[in-house]
């Protein structure tokens, strides 16, 4: 194995045990002592990729992110209408998470390092713009009513998705996000569609949650 190879499997082994002990623990009571421990590499190994912590913190955030990005882009490339996208990836996201726990740490991450960052931008901010241009094309397809501040309607939209999320990871009640989700789309729906398109796309939101 060449050196480049290997030094990309050790980064990547301490990776997911980092990502493994941060979901776990949280970002203040886990120790890189544990995480060498889980990962099986070096202590020398580890600080060769990381410097400390919190840059291992962000590591997983940026890991989690791009792992997000790959399976939310072939929903996101899709020319279905908009809010159905809206809809899917509220699940999709809620399902990656559950199977991948670089995914799951870099949810918890995002609040507990304080600044909703990787290495680089707020990976939240890039979210929240990509919600926000769903919910124009919604707008502009005639699915969600039209309002003057497209921005808005989809930063509440953002905003009571995220938090449901960040709730469940609070209160140990990862298990019911996909029924939790269901009932937000239930309840936020009659504010955002005409009243003829409220059962469809119910609907649409119930058969995604128990697909």
């Amino acid at each position: 194995m060449a050196r480049q190879e290997r030094a990309e499997v050790t980064r990547n082994a301490v990776l997911l045990a980092a990502a493994q002990v941060f979901a776990q623990h949280g970002y203040a009571q886990a120790n890189l002592s544990e995480i060498i421990a889980e990962s099986g590499v070096t202590k020398g190994s580890l600080y060769f990729h990381f410097a400390s912590k919190e840059d291992l913190a962000r590591g997983v955030i940026d890991e989690g992110n791009r792992r997000l990005d790959v399976a939310c882009m072939p929903l996101s490339e899709l020319r279905d209408p908009a809010l159905e996208i809206m809809i899917g990836l509220s699940y999709l996201v809620t399902d990656v998470a559950a199977a991948d726990p670089i995914v799951a740490a870099m949810f918890r991450l995002h609040h507990e390092i304080g600044d909703q960052r990787g290495t680089g931008d707020n990976v939240v901010e890039t979210w929240l713009g990509y919600q926000v241009a769903l919910t124009e094309r919604a707008v502009a397809e005639g699915d969600i009513t039209a309002d003057p501040d497209s921005r808005a309607v989809g930063t509440f939209i953002f905003e009571t998705l995220f938090g449901t999320r960040v709730v469940a990871y609070a209160t140990d009640a990862l298990d019911e996000l996909p029924a939790r989700m269901e009932r937000v789309w239930y309840y936020i729906l009659p504010s955002l569609v005409e009243p003829s398109k409220i059962g469809y796309f119910r609907e649409f939101a119930v058969r995604r949650s128990r697909r």
